[in-house]
């Protein structure tokens, strides 16, 4: 899956960005229900989030330019 820019609302407490809230997926609206794992490297923070329709995404946060981009999708495995 190729990286994509996405728009992501944040809640900020501590820090500016601290966690995502809602990502935003053409004129898909979806609420961030677990932040399921957070980790850092220079000038960057990763989330991987559960999002309310049971699908994970991994979200990375580039502080300088201030901008979110998607870097893996998994769909939730639904039974039918």
């Amino acid at each position: 899956m190729p990286e994509q820019l996405v728009r992501v609302e944040t809640y900020s407490g501590f820090k500016a960005d601290e966690r995502p809230l809602r990502l935003h997926l053409g004129d898909r609206t979806l609420e961030v229900v677990a932040v399921e794992d957070r980790w850092y490297s220079p000038g960057e923070t990763h989330f991987r989030v559960l999002t309310g329709d049971g699908d994970r995404y991994i979200l990375r946060h580039t502080e300088a330019q201030d901008t979110w981009t998607l870097t893996a999708y998994r769909a939730n495995a639904r039974l039918t």
